[in-house]
Order: structure tokens, then sequence, then C-alpha cells
């Protein structure tokens, strides 16, 4: 009788004190927020449609800002390091020494290299970039990790490996809007479409393309197109469009001077297969990435190393073809403009894929955004030199199919067809043109995702060992523990007792089961009351142990485990209720938990996000 009343006690009062302590701590983060938040009504901001929109176009602006600073900043660099003729760009490779070209990325690699080192002492976890995060987080980015990324790719740009800055430019828009709404406070879906919002307004901005910028927020970051996310995007895209063209303007990546008439049916077909052959481009581009950096590794085993020999073999590239260095810009706008024979747009195709899958293995920090669309364009030429080699009746020009593989390339390996479209659209303002990237870039898609099933984006979470595909929030899954849903007013009883005495405590009816500890508090296993309460046991009720009822004790669970994990061991265990321990070699009881009362409130959070997948207003607080 003590014993049990010492166990049950000792439960009961485990139990208030966890009570107890979760005020204390929700109080301590609720001050925390309202320092942060300056006092700021956030209730009413939370529940303002009108306010998060507000908050999106400010955002967009500051952005946008920064997008042309970092801009102009890299710009800068390129020119002092590389020694740029006035209104040149880096990838035109025109009047760079080749000592230059081979001293300046090596040089830039070791520097990276030397940061990564210290920097992974100090933060040694991966950067969640805005993917990453609105898919399992919420939207929740760190601003510091967003700034350590930036600088990594200000460098290997600056530099001159064969990366892009969108990456930087995303990731700081992303990261800023993200913190934003923290301080705010806000909702778990408003975070998310504010954290696409940084996203859009940082594209819109780089490329002078707000449609482009919207739809890269809503197929790579948001994952989806809603209702409720359409306003803040697009005031975001716009507010940074108009922001970096009034301060110190952006030029397009590209432009297209002649327009492109007289498409017909024939030349669709010809655009299709374009679009079929640049899937499997993409695909052999991210795979050469993935070659890249496994070579890396076993060549390097000295992380701080791998960059500075990455920027030695880029360098040795860029000798030989020195459009392989930078993102692409000025090699593109080249490539456009002239009509490069079919043996030079095969070796620029081959010495860029290969620049860029040595700069990312090697461990440069950057993007495949505007080395993609080069690719593609390349691509696009190789193609129509073959096509009109082998049917000189297409009428269509090589700029068309040097567009339609532009996009074509670019939606296979970022993942985002749409945008690609829009982007096109944007700058060359040309319909014809447009639908012709249209069938390419649907192709593309297609061919990539049958065969494939990554962008480069979610293929680099496949290899980390992340479980997503894109943008769609699965987070929540992760968010919703046991610790969160388990009752702390368990019965626990010694192993030693009687069965005797266990009913008295404990009459028929009263509770379903008791948790079996031994005289160190260890779990030790469940007793169903309905086997104590066995008429067959009177005889030997002052007799027979507790312990000798005691079934499961393999099965448990623990305050971290998602909810989808915890019904898996439901269902293992065949059992309906199951203790929650402190831990795996402690054995602490500190709750329990059903799979009645697990499953309701997993199939209520399923049944919300699907709501908001549909664009239907968010169901927030349902039990």
């Amino acid at each position: 009788m003590s014993e049990a009343t010492r166990y049950t006690s000792g439960a009961q009062a485990k139990g208030n004190d966890a009570k107890s302590e979760s005020p204390s701590g929700q109080a301590d983060q609720s001050r925390l927020g309202r320092r942060l938040s300056l006092s700021i009504p956030t209730r009413k901001l939370r529940n303002s449609e009108l306010v998060l929109i507000l908050v999106s176009g400010l955002l967009g602006g500051v952005v946008g800002f920064g997008v042309m600073l970092l801009h102009d900043f890299v710009e800068f660099l390129h020119h002092l390091v590389f020694d740029l003729a006035e209104g040149r760009y880096l990838s035109e490779g025109v009047g760079i020494a080749p000592a230059t070209m081979l001293v300046v990325p090596t040089l830039g690699g070791l520097l990276v290299g030397t940061l990564m080192f210290f920097v992974r002492r100090w933060r040694p976890g991966e950067i969640v970039d805005p993917i990453e995060a609105n898919a399992l987080f919420g939207g929740k980015m760190s601003l510091i990790d967003s700034f350590r990324l930036t600088v990594s790719t200000l460098i290997s740009n600056g530099c001159g490996a064969s990366v892009g800055m969108e990456a930087a430019y995303t990731q700081t828009g992303a990261g800023l809007s993200s913190t934003v709404g923290q301080v705010m406070r806000l909702r778990r879906g408003d975070l998310r479409v504010l954290t696409g919002c940084g996203a859009a307004a940082a594209i819109a901005a780089a490329f002078n393309a707000p449609l482009a910028g919207a739809f890269y927020a809503f197929e790579l970051v948001i994952g989806s197109y809603t209702l409720a996310a359409l306003a803040p995007v697009a005031v975001a895209a716009v507010t940074a469009t108009l922001v970096a063209r009034m301060t110190i303007g952006v030029a397009p990546i590209f432009t297209v001077d002649a327009p492109l008439i007289g498409v017909g049916a024939i030349d669709y077909a010809a655009f299709a297969l374009v679009g079929f052959a640049s899937g499997w481009l993409g695909i052999l581009t991210m795979q050469a990435v993935t070659l890249s950096e496994r070579l890396f590794r076993r060549m390097s085993p000295q992380i701080w190393a791998r960059p500075a020999i990455g920027g030695f073999c880029v360098g040795l590239i860029a000798m030989a073809v020195p459009q392989v260095l930078g993102s692409g810009h000025g090699a593109l706008q080249m490539s456009l403009d002239g009509q490069l024979a079919l043996p030079v747009l095969l070796a620029l195709l081959s010495a860029k894929i290969l620049a860029s899958a040595i700069s990312l293995g090697s461990g440069f920090r950057g993007g495949l955004f505007s080395s993609s669309l080069f690719l593609g364009s390349l691509f696009g030429g190789i193609l129509a030199e073959l096509a009109l080699g082998l049917y000189p009746e297409l009428s269509v020009s090589q700029t068309a199919f040097m567009l339609v593989g532009m996009g074509s390339v670019a939606a296979a390996i970022i993942g985002a067809p749409i945008t690609m479209v829009m982007l096109v659209l944007e700058i060359t303002a040309d319909f014809p043109a447009t639908l012709g990237v249209l069938t390419g870039v649907v192709v593309s898609s297609v061919v990539v995702r049958k065969a494939f099933g990554y962008s480069f984006a979610t293929w680099r979470f496949h290899l980390r060992g992340v479980p997503i595909r894109g943008a769609h929030d699965v987070g929540w899954i992760e968010d919703l523990t046991v610790g969160r849903l388990m009752r702390r007013d368990q019965k626990i009883v010694a192993e030693d007792m009687r069965i005797a005495a266990l009913r008295r405590i404990y009459p028929l009816g009263s509770v379903k089961q008791v948790f079996v500890v031994d005289e160190s508090g260890q779990y030790m296993g469940l007793v169903d009351m309905a086997a104590v309460h066995n008429p067959d046991l009177d005889e030997k009720a002052d007799e027979v142990q507790v312990s000798g009822l005691a079934r499961n004790v393999r099965y448990f669970l623990l305050p971290r485990t998602n909810v989808r994990t915890a019904l898996k061991h439901f269902s293992e265990a065949e059992e309906e209720t199951l203790p929650v321990l402190d831990g795996p070699s402690s054995r602490k009881i500190v709750g329990y938990l059903t799979e009645a009362y697990a499953l309701r409130r997993y199939n209520q959070e399923l049944e919300k996000q699907r709501s908001d997948e549909l664009g239907m207003k968010n169901l927030y607080g349902a039990d």
C-alpha cells in the first residue's frame, strides 16, 4: 500500500512539476518575444492579411536594394581582381591575363576553404535554405547562417568560380524575411509565405522580372499557388523590381533584338524535341556535380583544401575557355549575339558543365540558376545547327532554339518551369518565343520528373538524407511530437507489489492500465487492470506480484518522437496505450499516450494541411 502510494504520488508530483515548468518557459519566451517585437500588438498583426501584405512590400524594397548592393559589389570584385575593362562581364573572358585566371580562383578557393574550416567549428550544422526551411521548419531560417552563405557565395563568385549569385540573393532575402516574421511571431503558414516573399523579391530584383520572381517563390519556396500567398508575394516582387530600377538600375540578363516570327507547327515539334534532350542534359549536369563532390572527398580529406584544388582546376579550364568564369551573364549574351560554330558551342558547353561541377563539388558556394541558362542557350544552339543541317526547311531561327534550350535546361535543373517561361516572356516580350519555351519546358520537366525525380536543390537534400522533394510543408509532422500530445497523470506501481494490494488501490473500472517500475524507477512493462481483476487470480492475489502480469517492456515512446512514428509503434506493440520515457537508457516514465488520441490529432493536422494547400483559410489551433 505504501509503495503504491509512493510511486503514484511521485508520478503525480512529476506531472505537476512538468506542468508548472511549462508556463514559466512559455512566459520566458513570451517576454523575449515582447522585447523583440517592441511591444507591437502581435495578435492583431498575426490576424491581419493587410499587415502581412504591407510587411511583404516593405521587405521587398529592402531586399531589392540589398540585391543591387550585392550585385554591384561582386562586379567591383571582378574588376578589381581580374582587371576587367569598364562595361565588361567576367564571363566574356576579354582582356584577362592567363596567369590571373589560374591564380585568382585558386587563392579564392583557399579563402573559402579556410573560412569554411573555422566557421564549421563555430556553427557545425548545415545551412538551411528557403526550400528546406519551408518544408521542414515552418519558414524559420537563421539570419547568421544566411549571412554566412552570402559571404561565401560572394567570395566564390568574386574569384571566378563557375557559380551564380542567385543562391546568395535568395538566401539573404528569405533569411531577412523569415527573421522579421519570427520577431512578429507570425503563425506557421504566414511565416512560410513571408519567407517566400523574400525569395521572390530577390529573384525579381536580380533579373528585373517580377513575374519570374513571384513564380519562383510559388514553385520552389512555398510549394503551391494559393490565394492567401498571391498578394504578399506579388507585392514583394513588384516592390523589389521598382526599387532596383529606381536606385541603381538593373539590366536584363540577356536581350534579343529581333522578334521571332513565322513559327509554325513543325517548329513546335522541334521545340518539344529540344525539351526532351534538355531534360537529359539537366540530369547529366546534376549527376556531374554529385560525381565531382565524391571525387574531391576522396582526393582531399581536408575540407579547407578542396576549394583551392577546385579553383586551380577551374583556372586551368578558363585558360582554354575563359567563358566558364563566373555565372555566365556576359557569355550568355555573347552566345545569343553571335552565330557561333558548332565546334565552339560544343567546347563551351562541355567546359561550362565541367567547371560548374568542379566548382560546386569542391566546396565553392553558389547556385546554377544563371549557369543553367547559359548551358541551355549553348545546347539550343547546338541542336539548332544539327536540326537545320538535317532539315533545312525549318523556318525558325537559331535564336529561337537557344531560347527554348535556355528555358528547358534551366527548368530541368532548377525545377521551376513556369518561372523560366515567365523569365523569357518578361525579357523578350515575344509571345511566339514564350510559347516555344513553354513547349520545351513542359517536355523537359516531365523527363526529369519521370526519369530522375529531383531538381538540383531537392537532389542535394536527397544526398544529405533529408526526406523532402519540394517545399510542401512536411515539417508539421516533426513538430507534432509525443511530448506535445502525451498526458502526465500516469498510474505507476512497483514491480514487487501484490495483486491484492493493487486491486484495493484501483478497483475494477477505475483505470484501464498501470505502468510497472523497478526499485530504481525504470519502466518494466504495463499491466492491464482487467487481467488484475481476473477471478482466476483470487486465490493467489496475496502471493502473485504485479511483475508477473507486466508485458511489452520493449515498447515505449520518447518525447521527441513524431506522431507518425508513434503510430507505427502502437501498431507493432498491438497496444492502445504506451508509456513515454525520458530516454532509452534511464527509462523514467514522464507520461503516456493513447493511440486513439494520437490518430485523431494526426488526422486533424493532416486535414488542415490539405485545406491550406487547396487555398482554403488556415485552421489554426484545431484540437
